[in-house]
């Protein structure tokens, strides 16, 4: 279900010029509210598919617990203090990641490549 959502709602996925390309359409990035000396928390920029977002959820649950590079990811994030909703956000953008590769390449998800980045 979730390749299908993916290649409904990207189109082509090689349309985009990088993972972080795909990432920001989901609106998955990084937002820093910053200015001057003021540092505040760094949410999501939410700009993007809120759809795609909602459907990337259970799988990046699911993906915390089976698969070895995001459960790695989520466990640094957590020996860093992060919450769980940002650790959560980190899962699905490292899923989209992945699913880019996968598609970019025509190569089958390898979880030692994925760790060693």
């Amino acid at each position: 279900q979730t390749a299908a959502l993916l290649l409904g709602e990207l189109g082509d996925p090689l349309a985009f010029r990088s993972a972080k390309a795909v990432a920001a359409f989901a609106g998955l990035t990084p937002r820093p509210d910053q200015s001057g000396e003021h540092q505040g928390p760094t949410p999501i920029s939410r700009i993007g598919s809120g759809f795609l977002r909602s459907r990337l959820y259970m799988p990046a649950i699911v993906a915390m617990q089976h698969n070895p590079a995001i459960k790695a990811l989520a466990e640094r994030l957590r020996s860093r203090g992060k919450s769980g909703k940002q650790i959560v956000c980190a899962a699905m953008r490292k899923l989209l990641h992945i699913a880019y590769g996968v598609l970019k390449s025509g190569q089958p998800f390898d979880p030692k490549l994925a760790l060693a980045r």
